[in-house]
This record gives C-alpha cells, sequence and structure tokens, in this order.
C-alpha cells in the first residue's frame, strides 16, 4: 500500500494540473451565457451547476454530450464575446439527427429549447457562425 500512496499522489496532482482555471475571456464569455439563461428562470428553470467554457474557431463544432430525461423541459445557452460577432446552437439525438426545438439567436448568445419524449444522451452542438476565434461557454437549465 506504502509503495502505491506515491504513484496515486502523482496521478491526482497531474490531474489537478491539467484541469486549469478558466480565463478572464471564458469568465466574460460565461457572464454573457449567464444572462441569457437568467431569462429563463422567470419561467421556473433552474441552471445546472455545471457549465462548458473553451475556444471556438469559425465553423470548427464544440460537441457536448449531456444526459437528458423524458417528461423535462431543458433551455441550452450559449454566450461568446468579440471578436465573435454570431454564435449558433443546435441539439441532436443519440443517433445524430437534429431534433425539433425552440430557437433564440442574438448574435452572441443563443439558446434552444428542448422537451425529451425519450431518455438518453444527446449531443448539443455550438457553432461560430461569424467572427474571429473567439472563447465560449454552454449553460444549461431545466424543470
Amino acid at each position: 500500500m506504502r509503495r502505491r500512496l506515491p504513484i496515486l499522489l502523482s496521478i491526482l496532482l497531474l490531474a489537478a494540473s491539467l484541469s486549469g482555471a478558466e480565463t478572464d475571456r471564458e469568465v466574460q464569455a460565461r457572464k454573457t451565457a449567464l444572462d441569457l439563461a437568467g431569462a429563463f428562470t422567470n419561467d421556473g428553470f433552474k441552471m445546472r451547476d455545471g457549465h462548458w467554457c473553451g475556444t471556438i474557431a469559425p465553423h470548427e463544432l464544440a460537441l457536448i454530450a449531456v444526459n437528458l430525461y423524458a417528461g423535462n423541459q431543458y433551455w441550452f445557452s450559449v454566450g461568446t464575446i468579440e471578436p465573435a460577432k454570431k454564435i449558433a446552437v443546435a441539439l441532436y439525438d443519440e443517433s445524430g439527427k437534429q431534433v425539433t426545438t425552440e430557437n433564440y439567436n442574438a448574435g452572441e448568445k443563443a439558446a434552444v429549447g428542448f422537451s425529451p419524449t425519450n431518455s438518453g444522451q444527446y449531443v448539443v452542438s455550438v457553432d461560430l457562425v461569424e467572427g474571429a476565434a473567439s472563447s465560449f461557454c454552454l449553460i444549461y437549465s431545466y424543470k
């Protein structure tokens, strides 16, 4: 056991160093996404604790797998900052077919609403439609 402890600690330290903190630009993108997602709380939606941030280049999709449950309603809100001009978000079922959603798009903010009839894994797609590479953040709400 004593021999395994240093190895385990090394692995944990390596994992912690790889996780990295959010950049200032990702924090700004998260604020943009939170501003949009906050509007859905007025309709009784609760924001999930987690969020996804990163950098996106024009027409280079960011794909995020999520588990959704039948009977719930969801809103996926994404925000970005300059130099991005227009962001888009879409939702796909586990077979890769785009599902019909309610859509909102306001340049650097976009959202899709969805109520699954089947529980399972879905994929959220974020696409930078106009502008140059930038930070983005995705948040989702449910009820």
